[in-house]
């Protein structure tokens, strides 16, 4: 079977070009489910992408429905060819045989060229199919030929043609004693008539053609269309060198020329405008946006760049914004802040209630229209002084949506200004001082004489009664001590004196063990009257120090005195310990007073010596500050700890008497 060549139906899919809109820069502010649209297309291009994905399926679709149709189309058409093959074939098969039967006949009855033309068979064969019978003899020459009317076999060929189309021929040999051929012609268009039936006809359009490509019959006239898809198989020996050809009515008609496609054509069009628009209205929001977000990042700049604190709250009290400043003030972050709903965390713990009384009475639009002072607590626990000046807070409609206030850190203010007032009652202060230092130094220069008088009395009376053989020695004993002491107060006026004068120290090598004992030994009633137990260890082992006695009994005096004063409301045994010991590079003596009363409460040393700083109710609170002032000329450090035994204890260092350090140092 020979398979002619079909038509072929371009299959290729069509390329479609990238929209020129592709191309455009992206846009990086946007973000499409959380991507930046820097990295894909443009936005506003998805639809078009989608809708070209979308129609190049659909394209995809139409190719392979046609080539699914053109190939059902074949494999009908060729099953329909041959069958109608094999039916025309069956046909003339069945016309051959006929035709033989008559040979026997010719063969067997020695039929002549009258009974020939008259014989039944013969007849029947040219009512039926057949359109003339010829007899050749041996010799090629016609013996008989039915109808007279036909063309004979053997003639022209140009004749052999008639108004059905070109005729067939079937032959059979005729043996014996009448050799010779038997020729029956037929009408190829006549037989295609009756074998083709009428629904294949419909379909096709059937012809027989010889190998030169020529029309032998058809059911139609003229020749096959280009565009027609047809099919040609062999007529095999019945029909040598001839062909039936089916051509198919039925054109399919290419995908790209189908209704889908036209559809498709209409629905990017209206796609590409909608993206164009859709591109316009992007660009115009992606301007906006950056318009927002510059005037955002300016408005952020500047509530940033301020001192003063914003906050707003709607109408239920709730925190819904706070620029960074105000969240500063009280160390939270403004996402902490923002939300939360009274109490608030740097509300101060004691002052709840008076906060919230504030807070409601704010709510309630009843600010002061100058503002109010409030107190905070910063995170780390320390308080923050505000000023907080309140606003209704109205939308762009004109409603009143919350409340708008403005904090003003005034810490730093309240500060300075109690600093000022100290400073005011220090000047004060020390202006009385001053004044007291002045009585003083007039007091210690009046009492001189006095005091040298008293001395001098003292002495001569001293002297005469001990000319006596009868005196009361314990007179005598009084008198002495009367004279040790006024000796003793004149050395303290004079030293005062020079104290106030602002002169150098007098440091001499001074035993630690007799001034720590006279300073005790002056506090003796005090320290009865408070009924407190001082402890003086064994100091004479000890180097001497570098030391002005005199002040540094007065230190002495000041401790123990202060120590005697914090004990007298302790409860139980009350008790204060004086201790001395060597520091480990030699050359600094600590001299510590510990006692067992309430303790240093918290304070420190700076806080204890501060000038006018004063924890009795009495006192000018500059014991500890001249105390401190004394250690210090004496080239020491006065400290304040804990004591072991529970109370407070007061330390300071003297330099050992003969040190290298120390002398160089004076």
């Amino acid at each position: 079977m020979n398979f002619a060549p079909e038509p072929t139906t371009p299959t290729t899919p069509v390329s479609v070009p990238p929209h020129p809109a592709l191309a455009l820069p992206p846009q990086p502010r946007l973000r499409f489910l959380g991507v930046p649209v820097a990295s894909m297309p443009s936005l506003w291009a998805w639809p078009l992408v989608l809708s070209l994905m979308f129609v190049a399926g659909v394209m995809g679709w139409l190719v392979s429905k046609e080539r699914a149709d053109l190939e059902g189309q074949r494999a009908e058409m060729i099953s329909d060819a041959l069958s109608l093959e094999a039916q025309i074939n069956n046909r003339l098969e069945g016309e051959s045989a006929r035709l033989r039967t008559v040979a026997e006949l010719v063969n067997q009855r020695g039929l002549t060229a009258d009974g020939f033309a008259r014989h039944a068979l013969v007849l029947d064969g040219l009512r039926r199919f057949w359109v003339s019978v010829t007899w050749l003899g041996a010799d090629g020459r016609i013996v008989a030929h039915v109808p007279e009317d036909a063309v004979p076999y053997g003639s022209d060929a140009r004749n052999l043609s008639d108004e059905a189309g070109m005729a067939g021929h079937l032959s059979v040999s005729l043996l014996g004693a009448r050799s010779g051929l038997l020729v029956a012609r037929y009408s190829a268009a006549a037989l295609l008539r009756q074998k083709v039936p009428w629904w294949l006809a419909s379909k096709y359009d059937i012809r027989l053609v010889d190998d030169a490509d020529e029309v032998m019959a058809g059911t139609v006239d003229g020749p096959r269309l280009p565009q027609q898809a047809w099919y040609r198989v062999p007529m095999g020996p019945t029909m040598p060198q001839a062909w039936l050809e089916l051509s198919a009515r039925e054109r399919i008609t290419p995908w790209w020329r189908t209704l889908p496609v036209v559809l498709m054509a209409g629905f990017v069009l209206l796609v590409g405008v909608a993206s164009h628009m859709l591109r316009k209205q992007m660009r115009s929001v992606s301007r906006a946006e950056e318009a927002w977000r510059t005037e955002a990042a300016w408005r952020t700049a500047m509530e940033d760049s301020l001192a003063v604190g914003i906050r707003a709250r709607d109408l239920e009290g709730r925190l819904v914004y706070v620029n960074k400043t105000m969240a500063d003030m009280v160390g939270y972050q403004p996402e902490e802040l923002v939300g939360l709903l009274p109490p608030m965390p740097y509300w101060v713990p004691d002052e709840l209630d008076q906060s919230m009384t504030r807070h409601r009475r704010n709510m309630a639009g009843q600010a002061p229209r100058d503002g109010y002072e409030s107190r905070w607590q910063h995170r780390d626990g320390r308080l923050v002084e505000v000023m907080v000046f309140e606003a209704p807070l109205v939308d762009a409609k004109g409603i009143h949506i919350g409340w708008m206030a403005s904090v003003v850190n005034i810490t730093e203010r309240k500060r300075m200004e109690e600093r000022e007032r100290k400073q005011l009652e220090t000047m004060a202060h020390h202006a009385r001082l001053t004044m007291l230092g002045e009585v003083a130094s007039t007091l210690a220069h009046e009492l001189n004489q006095p005091l040298t008088v008293i001395a001098s009395y003292n002495a001569g009376v001293l002297n005469a009664m001990e000319r006596q053989s009868d005196v009361d020695p314990q007179l005598l004993q009084a008198l002495r001590r009367m004279g040790e002491q006024a000796t003793q107060a004149g050395r303290i006026v004079k030293r005062i004196r020079e104290f106030l004068t602002r002169r150098e120290p007098q440091l001499e090598p001074s035993d630690l063990a007799p001034v720590v004992a006279s300073g005790v030994a002056l506090l003796k009633r005090d320290i009865q009257r408070h009924q407190v137990t001082v402890s003086v260890p064994d100091m004479r082992h000890l180097p001497q120090v570098m030391a002005d006695p005199v002040l540094l009994e007065q230190v002495v005096v000041n401790l123990v005195r202060n120590a005697c004063d914090a004990l007298s409301d302790h409860e139980g045994e009350r008790e204060v310990q004086v201790a001395a010991e060597l520091t480990v590079d030699g050359r600094f003596i600590k001299l510590s007073f510990s006692d067992n009363g309430p303790g240093l409460g918290g304070r420190t040393v700076e806080a204890l010596c501060a000038p006018f700083y004063s924890t009795k109710t009495e006192g000018m609170g500059m014991g500890l500050a001249i105390c401190r002032s004394i250690v210090e000329l004496h080239y020491g450090a006065l400290d304040a700890t804990q004591a072991l035994i529970g109370g407070a204890c007061f330390s300071f260092s003297l330099p050992v008497a003969g040190d290298d350090g120390s002398e160089d140092s004076a």
